[in-house]
């Protein structure tokens, strides 16, 4: 079989983060710009390659004060690193699906490994072919760099370690 390109529909998915405040909640985030293509041999992604890249700048946690703050040297420093790129392989085992790749995150590049749900391919009302997929993840910021840390008066931490990762993501089926 030849290989079928696939973009990501950004209309049609979301990429989105948490991360523990005070230990004793979430901040929850997304991602306004990002993009990516898959490429792929077979109907159900096995082994199929990834390319994902997401624009730092365009963070928003719904809060512009933190958003300001996350963009800064502190943390993801956008104005040095305006993108975080993966780069991988969506490999199915026993009807599971497991992304593994590369992400460059901060000008650090880490093996990662996240869980993947194929949810479906379908007809798009204008005659075009769409899969789905949910895929979900943890990172640790310290091992990209982000190393901020803060306490309160009380010895609690300010900002967790993990980020949990969850995408949707819908992708339109290129001509051939």
């Amino acid at each position: 079989m030849t290989k079928v390109k696939w973009k990501i529909d950004s209309g049609h998915s979301e990429v989105q983060f948490k991360v523990k405040h005070l230990m004793i909640s979430n901040v929850s985030g997304t991602f306004k710009g990002f993009g990516g293509e898959v490429e792929s041999e077979s109907d159900d992604f096995s082994n199929a390659g990834i390319a994902f890249e997401i624009d730092t700048t365009t963070i928003d946690t719904n809060q512009k004060e933190r958003d300001e703050h996350l963009k800064s040297p502190l943390f993801l420093n956008t104005e040095k690193f305006p993108k975080i790129t993966f780069s991988g392989t969506l490999q199915k085992k026993d009807g599971d699906y497991e992304l593994r790749g590369d992400l460059t995150l901060c000008g650090v590049t880490k093996n990662v490994s996240m869980e993947v749900d194929y949810t479906g391919t379908g007809q798009g009302r204008f005659g075009d072919t769409r899969a789905g997929f949910e895929v979900r993840g943890k990172i640790n910021r310290k091992d990209f760099g982000l190393n901020f840390s803060l306490l309160t008066d009380t010895g609690s931490v300010v900002v967790g370690e993990e980020v949990k990762l969850h995408f949707d993501i819908q992708l339109l089926k290129q001509a051939v």
